[in-house]
């Protein structure tokens, strides 16, 4: 079997979590799966795994809509694009869309990378649920990497395809950390700035937890660090690194007490498997989402309370808890491998064959 993999959402500098996801589901597949990617601009390939690739259209260009003509040409059996908006004009090869998450219907500002005519549609498309609907149903299967998330395309009944999981995992070949060497008394975050990720109540939080240090580790335009900036309670140590390396963030996670997420929404919540990867323990708002995730291994509080958010801080300084969540952690995030994705996809992509083949006869 054939399969072609669009990776054009694979950013150029650094991963953000769509970018990561896709350039570590075809490293995992091209292993198992004769797999071709697809790009739109060569600097990706320097985030992308040594696959054959095809050079086309940017998935934001008013070409997409005509992107299947091109993609007809190189024979697939099965296209899979980690995104639901893939043009399919035309197309003669089976299709996996996928849908991440439910974010952005109940959190709609768009992120700012986007150009100013894209975000304008971003928000209309996000005001009712028929649009993702008619996208949704021109794939074959459609793909998401959460039960959360399935069960929420179910409840508002988004797709009459098949919905099926390729889940999200943390990155292979790194050893976690020995919990008997303990923890600095720092707390890290990763992930954007947007509002939704209430990264104010851990800031807040941070009153109560003299001697810590909260790194925000993340790149952040000058407005937003600002309107963070002001919240900072006297006394309270939070740094602001403006994006780290992968190195960089691996180092910081393997001497943390705990990384931190409060966010309101999630779609799945990859910095809670990188840390627990490491044994780094987690503390994580009380959403269904991160409680899929996390399982037992993480300590959940409500995401509008600083005062809960310090208490779990605290519970960690037992070194005797810490090491107990440290351990616990490893164990969980052994339950996510790219492998595991991988073969998901793969039985994804036969079923789309089968399926293809039952209305040809």
């Amino acid at each position: 079997m054939k399969i072609v993999i669009d990776a054009r959402f694979t950013r150029t500098d650094h991963h953000d979590g769509i970018s990561r996801y896709g350039s570590s589901l075809i490293a995992a597949t091209a292993k198992i799966a004769d797999v071709t990617m697809l790009i739109s601009d060569t600097r990706q390939l320097a985030l992308l795994p040594d696959v054959p690739h095809v050079l086309v259209n940017s998935p934001l260009s008013p070409l997409e809509l005509f992107v299947a003509r091109e993609v007809n040409k190189l024979g697939a059996d099965v296209v899979v694009c980690p995104m639901q908006t893939m043009g399919t004009l035309g197309r003669k090869y089976g299709l996996v869309l996928t849908l991440h998450d439910l974010i952005y219907y109940e959190h709609p500002a768009p992120p700012g990378f986007l150009p100013a005519p894209v975000r304008l549609l971003w928000r209309l498309y996000h005001k009712a649920f028929w649009p993702q609907r008619v996208l949704l149903n021109r794939a074959d299967v459609v793909a998401t990497i959460s039960h959360t998330t399935e069960a929420l395309m179910a409840k508002y009944r988004l797709t009459r395809r098949p919905v099926r999981i390729v889940g999200n995992a943390p990155q292979p070949g790194q050893l976690p950390r020995n919990p008997e060497a303990g923890a600095d008394k720092s707390l890290l975050y990763m992930g954007s700035f947007m509002p939704y990720k209430n990264v104010e109540t851990m800031i807040r939080g941070m009153a109560g937890l003299p001697g810590f240090t909260l790194h925000l580790l993340s790149r952040i335009t000058p407005q937003r660090r600002a309107e963070l900036e002001a919240l900072v309670p006297e006394g309270a140590d939070v740094r602001f690194h403006n994006g780290v390396t992968d190195e960089e963030y691996s180092a910081l996670l393997l001497k943390a007490t705990a990384l931190v997420s409060l966010s309101r929404a999630e779609g799945y919540g990859l910095p809670l498997v990188e840390a627990m990867a490491l044994g780094t323990p987690v503390i994580a708002s009380d959403i269904p989402i991160f409680r899929e995730v996390g399982s037992d291994a993480a300590s959940y509080v409500d995401p509008e309370s600083p005062a809960a958010f310090t208490r779990a801080v605290k519970e960690l300084e037992d070194p005797q808890f810490w090491n107990k969540r440290s351990r616990r952690s490893v164990e969980r995030a052994a339950d996510f491998s790219w492998e595991d994705s991988a073969k998901q996809l793969l039985a994804a992509a036969e079923e789309v064959v089968a399926i293809r083949s039952r209305k040809r006869r």
